[in-house]
């Protein structure tokens, strides 16, 4: 249970010379979400921060806001035809009295690029859904020295990639640059859950003066999951997605991609990005 890297026979081929090894491989294995019992997402991740994971997965779906809406999270015994338990069914039990979105196994819901459902039914479902609105009392306010320092201080913190170089980063920084928390998973979705997740277990929501970075590309679900959690600043190292840059702007996200080096494109809420720093 929980292992994060697994071990497999490699060929090694350099420079025609033949040799065989064994390789370090990021662990990928499914996780069924369940709420209240009923089946609701089964994604593909790297094994640990299980409850966390479930738990942030469903602030972005809009059930969770508190750790007072949750009463139990478990894995479900019994998983198996034989009755054993893998480890990869979770069940999330709400409080009592807790209203809870009609949520089906056919995603029929607006927070994940898989949905079904795109453009602008899509961004409405998330503007009338989000429980808090990006705060600007006052504004976050992101030097962009600082935030071109933030890649190499997300790469550094990677344990799991260092020995595996299959996995995706995601974490969540002060607006002065302080490392507040980082998470891996082979899903970079699944990496921001991890980081949301462990922050409502801590009574942490909404995340209103912080910087999320993401490894890779930011896509529409994460700009979502900024979103949902109140997260005024989403950064990334590659591009955004069209529909990613249009819910920063109704939302009123900052979005920051294609951050390397020195330079940076701010897509929407440059009032938060500090250009002086940046030189």
């Amino acid at each position: 249970m929980g292992r994060v890297t697994e071990r497999r026979k490699v060929i090694r081929i350099r420079d025609g010379a033949v040799s065989s090894r064994p390789d370090t491989l990021v662990a990928e294995e499914p996780l069924e979400i369940r709420l209240n019992g009923k089946a609701l997402a089964i994604t593909m991740r790297t094994p640990g921060d299980d409850f966390a994971l479930a738990a942030g997965f469903l602030v972005s779906e809009g059930v969770l806001g508190a750790p007072s809406d949750v009463r139990t999270i478990v894995y479900c015994d019994g998983a198996t035809v034989d009755g054993s338990n893998t480890y990869n069914v979770v069940d999330v039990r709400t409080a009592p009295g807790l209203a809870v979105p009609d949520i089906t196994l056919e995603r029929n819901v607006y927070t994940t690029s898989s949905c079904g459902l795109c453009g602008k039914a899509s961004l409405d479902a998330v503007r009338t859904t989000a429980r808090w609105p990006i705060s600007d009392m006052p504004p976050v306010r992101a030097e962009a020295r600082m935030l071109a320092g933030l890649p190499d201080r997300l790469r550094a913190a990677q344990r799991v990639f260092d020995r595996t170089g299959g996995l995706h980063a995601a974490a969540l920084f002060a607006e002065d640059g302080e490392l507040l928390d980082i998470r891996e998973d082979v899903g970079r979705h699944n990496a921001v859950d991890k980081l949301v997740g462990r922050a409502l277990q801590n009574g942490a929501l909404p995340l209103s003066r912080t910087i999320l970075l993401v490894s890779g590309r930011a896509s529409f679900e994460l700009a979502q999951k900024a979103v949902m959690a109140g997260i005024p600043v989403l950064a990334a190292v590659s591009a955004p997605s069209s529909l990613a840059v249009d819910l920063a702007a109704e939302s009123g996200l900052t979005l920051v991609g294609f951050l390397r080096g020195t330079s940076m494109n701010v897509y929407t809420g440059e009032h938060r990005v500090a250009a002086g720093g940046a030189d």
